[in-house]
Formats: structure tokens, sequence, C-alpha cells
């Protein structure tokens, strides 16, 4: 069923933008055929890996699957708009509505194969810096301008590799934070096929520390042997678990919770009370939890901020409001929910089986914490 709903957009694009075209039989078929391998980007997975999220085909294959995918439903969409300015006009003006130009579809073409090339370079870019200030009001004094950067939804696989993690590194490093925190979804295949895209992950470096917790495909990929693999790189893994930073007197507490899909593995669920059990009574929290539905329920537990990935930030403009309606109305950047801040990251990588991105940027993301809206710098959010 999952293959067979990605084959519609296919058919609509070839019998109402492909068939009605003045070319010969043969070289419609043979567009036809392309497209058709496209549009089964996801069985063409499964058939090189045994699975759909973790492609095993050479980068380049990746992002020419990614390509022609993104081409066939930005066609659709643009020929379903095309075909609604059609009817409209037949309605009011009949007789206008007779002569139908070929170079609409044309057009429509160009655009959208241009347009979903632009979507794959930007999906594979090295992310840019977003920087933003996040207001604590009982921030203790000595955390007042604490800098934290959160790397999530790197999907590192034959998408993203070693050198694109290499250059991830360099560039958080280069920044100074105090702590670096990776929130899930890290990875797309096994240990032993990714061992080598995940070494330079080995030199990220924080005062503080760096604190990991499991994103949905950790679970896809071998839960256990990925969680021992990471923290063998040097990250401490805050699964239904917290820590407490202590400076000068002060204490800040971060928190991590396991994903929803543990259940269906067979791992241990997400348990905010096990993972809050313990904190320090005055202590500001911060919670590191894959997925963002469940923020109203941090908030009830006194959550100062949590960070959160998974939705890549809806990833084109207009499918985002269909993300954000999947995950409880969020999707990117800050939001207050109740007295906390809730901020969700377009995520550093993206899945390998979805990698457009249009107007939803990758973002490498450093965080200031603050006592008042007035401190240091304007940074907007």
């Amino acid at each position: 069923m999952f293959h067979l709903v990605f084959s519609l957009p296919w058919l609509f694009v070839v019998t109402r933008g492909i068939w009605p075209l003045p070319w010969t039989p043969g070289a419609k078929i043979a567009v036809s055929l392309l497209l058709l391998i496209a549009s089964q980007f996801h069985l063409c997975s499964r058939l090189s890996s045994g699975s759909v999220f973790n492609p095993e085909f050479p980068r380049p294959v990746v992002m020419l699957f990614n390509w022609l995918f993104g081409s066939v439903l930005l066609m659709a969409a643009f020929q379903l708009a095309l075909d609604l300015e059609a009817l409209v006009a037949m309605i009011v003006s009949p007789e206008a509505a007779r002569s139908s130009p070929v170079w609409p579809r044309y057009a429509i073409g160009i655009a959208s194969l241009m347009l979903a090339a632009f979507a794959v370079l930007q999906a594979v870019r090295t992310p840019p810096l977003k920087d933003v200030r996040i207001v604590i009001p009982h921030l203790p004094a000595p955390f007042i301008g604490y800098t934290l950067v959160q790397l999530t939804d790197l999907h590192i696989s034959r998408l993203f590799t070693a050198t694109w993690t290499r250059k991830v590194v360099d560039a958080t490093n280069r920044l100074g934070a105090d702590l670096i925190v990776v929130t899930g979804d890290v990875i797309d295949g096994s240990v032993a096929s990714r061992r080598g895209a995940v070494e330079p992950l080995r030199d990220l470096r924080a005062p503080d520390g760096v604190f990991l917790i499991p994103g949905n495909h950790e679970y896809l990929s071998g839960y256990q042997e990925w969680m021992k693999h990471l923290t063998s790189l040097g990250m401490s893994a805050l699964a239904n678990a917290h820590t407490v930073i202590a400076r000068e007197g002060g204490q800040i507490v971060i928190a991590g919770v396991t994903d929803h899909s543990a259940r269906g593995a067979g791992k241990e669920p997400p348990n905010l009370d096990k993972a809050l059990d313990g904190v320090p009574e005055a202590a500001p929290i911060l919670l590191l939890d894959h997925a963002p539905r469940n923020a109203p329920r941090a908030s009830e537990r006194g959550v100062a901020l949590q960070l959160s990935g998974h939705t890549h930030g809806g990833m084109v403009w207009v499918l985002d409001r269909i993300v954000a309606r999947a995950n409880g109305g969020f999707v990117s950047g800050a939001y207050m929910v109740g007295g906390m801040t809730l901020y969700v990251s377009n995520g550093t990588g993206i899945w390998p089986g979805f990698a457009l991105r249009l107007g939803r940027p990758s973002e490498l993301t450093r965080f200031t914490l603050v006592r008042t809206a007035g401190y240091g710098r304007e940074v907007k959010i």
C-alpha cells in the first residue's frame, strides 16, 4: 500500500502531463518508465537494503533518486493547479477554455526539475548556524549566558557520509559551546555499515559534555548496538534519566527520554517521571525529547526548556502544515507551551528517503540561556 500511494502522483503526471505532449509514443513511454522508477524510490530502497529507511545506493544515486522523486511530486502539484485553473476557465468562458497550449506542461516540467534539484542541494549542505536566545526567568546567575548546541536528525547514511559528519563536527566545535546535545535520529543503517561514517562524532567537544537521546530511527537500526557504539564515542546517554550540571553554586538539570517507537521495538518507552525522579527542586530543567508532541506534559512537570527534532521542520512549505498536525501542532522553531519554551529544530540532516528542503532549511542551533529578554544582543526566533 505504501508504494502504491507514491505511484498515484506518477499516474497523474503521466496521464495529464506527459501523454498529451506531441511526442512519439516511444519517447512518452521512456519518460514515463523513468518517472515510474523514481516514484518507487522507497521500493528500490527496500530491495537494496531490506528497509525503506536506509537506502544502500552510492551517494550520487541517492541524490538522483531524491531529485527525480521530488520532481514527480512537484509536477503532480503543478499539474493539479493547472487543471483547476482550466476548470475555472471552462466555467467562466467555455470558448476560451477550448484552446489548450502545450507550453504550460513544458514549463511545469522544467520548473519541477529545477526546484527539486535546489531542494536536494538545500537538504545535503552543511547546515548554517542559527542563534536562539532562551529566556528562563529563574535561571541561576552562574548560568546566565550559558550556551549549548543542538544536533538532531543527522541521519548519517550513504547520503550523509563521514565527510559531511566531519564538517558538522568541526562547525560545532568552533562554536565553543558549554554543552552539546544530540536529540536522536543519528543514523540510518547498521553499526557495521555506518561505523566509519559516525566516527567523526568522537571528536565533539564541550566543557560540560555531549549528551544523547535516541530517536525513532535508532530503534529501526538496532537500538542496543547503536547506543553502545555511540556512547563509546564519548556521548553520555540520557534514556529516561537526568544529570545535574553545577557551576559556582548554581545548578541546571539536563534530562532525556526515549522515543515513542521504543514500545514497538520491545524497549523501554519514554518515562518522564523516571527521567525527573530526584531532580534538585530549584534547578531549571532542560528536557531532550526527540519528538515534540508531548510538550504539554513536560510543561506540566515544570520543565523550563524542551529541545526536540523529528519533524525536519516540515521539509517543504505547505507540507509542513501536514507534518505539524501529526506532531501536536509543533513543527519548526520556538513555541510557548504553558510556562515552558519548546524549540523544534528543522534538523541538522534529513532522512535520505525524503531529502528535499524548500523553505525549511537545515540548522546547526546554538542556544544562549538568559533571565530576561533584554540580555545581550537581540536574536530573532
